[in-house]
């Protein structure tokens, strides 16, 4: 049933008789891929499972207001996207942590993440991936692991789709050298 599509399910969600039916579809259709979109940016599970349910909720609370001027996966990967890094904001300014502290702390726990069952290329990947700046890594996640268009991200992010090839062309270039360091 998680593939209905999402024009009924708007229609459904705005019936207060199937609201909650509703959204328990929606959640089913895009809880996986918004997790592990998620994922990537805070690495633990725990944070990342704890985002998720934030972003569900924001979704809940805007849904009415969705005007429908973009996809809803669209609207939704955008709350997603907005609420991850808020949460890695929030992280380094309750502790004062700078940034690459908070880097080697995501590393760190990728490496003890029972959940995380990639092999030792796909942590060295992971380990690159949190060396790069913030904007780059969103960027390159969203290419390389959501298979995104620019278009897509573009939407997402509200950056051109000139920067975000710029972005990801950076991105991939410092990972190739980190990659070929290590």
């Amino acid at each position: 049933m998680t593939d209905i599509e999402d024009k009924e399910l708007l229609k459904r969600f705005r019936d207060k008789a199937t609201q909650g039916y509703a959204f328990n579809l929606l959640v089913r259709k895009y809880q996986h891929r918004i997790y592990w979109h998620i994922r990537r940016m805070v690495i633990d599970h725990e944070d990342a499972n704890d985002v998720t349910q934030n972003t569900f909720l924001k979704v809940w609370k805007g849904l009415d207001g969705f005007k429908e001027e973009s996809q809803l996966y669209t609207w939704i990967y955008r709350i997603a996207t907005n609420e991850s890094l808020s949460f890695l904001k929030q992280k380094r300014t309750r502790f004062f942590i700078p940034m690459i502290d908070v880097e080697q702390d995501l590393a760190k726990s990728l490496e003890a993440d029972t959940y995380f069952s990639g092999d030792e290329v796909s942590q060295k990947l992971q380990r690159a991936i949190l060396k790069l700046p913030e904007k780059q890594r969103l960027v390159f996640n969203m290419k390389y692991f959501e298979d995104l268009t620019y278009e897509e991200i573009s939407e997402i992010l509200k950056t051109s789709v000139g920067a975000l090839k710029a972005s990801y062309h950076h991105a991939v270039k410092k990972l190739e050298e980190y990659l070929n360091l290590n």
